[in-house]
C-alpha cells in the first residue's frame, strides 16, 4: 500500500519537470521543423533571459511583472541575432557544421553569463516559496509546481494554434519541406527563419524563468533541463508538437519513478535510454511522421 500510496505524488512531480522538459523540447522542434536544424545553444539561451530578468528585478529594481516580459523580448532578440549574425553566415553548412556552430553559440552565451555574472548561485525573488502549496488527495502541489504546469500548458496551446493555424506557421513548414519552392510563393525563407529562432528563444526563455524560481539562478542551471528536453524531442519526434509535449511528461514522469522506486541515480540514466531505444525502435519519434524532403 505505501507502494502504490506515492504513485499521486511522484507523478504529479513528474509532470510538473515534464512542464520544463517539454517547453525545451518545443523549442527545439520549432527550429527543426523550419531549417531542420538541432540547436544545443537552447538552454544556456533560456539560462542568459533568466539572467537579464534576475538583472531587472534585482539591479534595477522593476517588478517581476515587468521584468518577465522586458526578459522574453530580450530572448527574441537573442534568438534572432544567432541566425542572423552565426547560422545565416554559413558558407554551404554541413548537418554536423550547423551543430558545431551552435555549439560555439552555447560556449559564447555560457563564456558571457560567467563573466557577466559570476558562478555563483543566486536566488530568484517572487512573491511564492517553493514550499508554498495545497494539499488535494494526499499530493503536495507546491504553487512554484502548479504555476509552472499551467504556463506550459498555455504556452503549448498557444503555439499550436498559432504555429497549425496562422499563415506564419503555414510558412515555417513550407520552408522546412522545400525551401525553392517555399521562395516561389513569395514567402521570405530568411526571415521565416530568423522569426523561428526568435519564437524558439522565447519558449525556451519561459522554461528558464520556471526553472530559476524553483532552483537557483547559475551559469549550469539548465544544463540537465536542456539534456532531458532533448530527450523529450527525439522521444516524440523532432517534427512533431504534440509529440514534443508527449515526450516532455514521458521524460519527467518516468524519471522521477525510476528516482523514487529504483534510485535516484537512475534518473540522469532516463533521458538516454530514451534517445537510445527511440533511435533504434521508431527513428522518428512517438507522433512524428516520416517524409521524403523534396528537393
Amino acid at each position: 500500500m505505501e507502494f502504490l500510496g506515492a504513485l499521486p505524488q511522484v507523478m504529479f512531480s513528474g509532470i510538473a519537470a515534464g512542464a520544463v522538459y517539454a517547453l525545451l523540447a518545443l523549442a527545439m522542434v520549432i527550429i527543426y521543423r523550419t531549417t531542420e536544424v538541432l540547436n544545443f545553444a537552447q538552454g544556456d539561451m533560456a539560462m542568459m533571459t533568466t539572467y537579464v530578468a534576475l538583472a531587472m528585478i534585482v539591479g534595477s529594481g522593476l517588478p517581476l511583472y515587468a521584468a518577465v516580459p522586458l526578459a522574453l523580448a530580450f530572448a527574441a532578440g537573442l534568438g534572432a541575432f544567432a541566425e542572423f549574425a552565426c547560422l545565416r553566415r554559413a558558407k554551404e553548412p554541413s548537418v554536423l557544421g550547423l551543430i558545431i556552430i551552435t555549439l560555439g553559440i552555447e560556449m559564447i552565451v555560457f563564456g558571457f553569463a560567467s563573466w557577466k555574472w559570476g558562478g555563483e548561485p543566486r536566488d530568484m525573488p517572487i512573491p511564492l516559496s517553493p514550499y508554498d502549496g495545497i494539499t488535494a488527495g494526499g499530493v503536495i502541489m507546491s504553487y512554484l509546481e502548479l504555476i509552472t504546469i499551467a504556463v506550459a500548458a498555455l504556452t503549448i496551446g498557444a503555439l499550436f494554434l498559432f504555429l497549425n493555424r496562422s499563415k506564419a506557421g503555414l510558412a515555417m513548414r513550407a520552408t522546412q519541406q522545400n525551401r525553392a519552392v517555399a521562395r516561389l510563393m513569395g514567402i521570405r525563407v530568411r526571415r521565416v527563419e530568423m522569426f523561428a529562432w526568435a519564437l524558439a528563444a522565447v519558449v525556451g526563455g519561459i522554461a528558464g524563468l520556471l526553472v530559476g524560481p524553483a532552483t537557483t539562478v547559475e551559469p549550469y542551471m539548465m544544463w540537465e533541463p536542456m539534456m532531458k528536453g532533448f530527450a523529450a524531442a527525439v522521444l516524440g519526434g523532432m517534427t512533431s508538437l504534440p509529440g514534443a509535449a508527449l515526450g516532455g511528461a514521458i521524460i519527467g514522469i518516468v524519471e522521477n519513478l525510476f528516482g523514487y522506486y529504483v534510485s535516484t541515480a537512475f534518473k540522469s540514466v532516463v533521458p538516454f535510454a530514451a534517445i537510445l531505444l527511440m533511435l533504434t525502435v521508431k527513428p522518428s519519434g512517438l507522433l512524428a511522421r516520416h517524409y521524403v524532403k523534396k528537393v
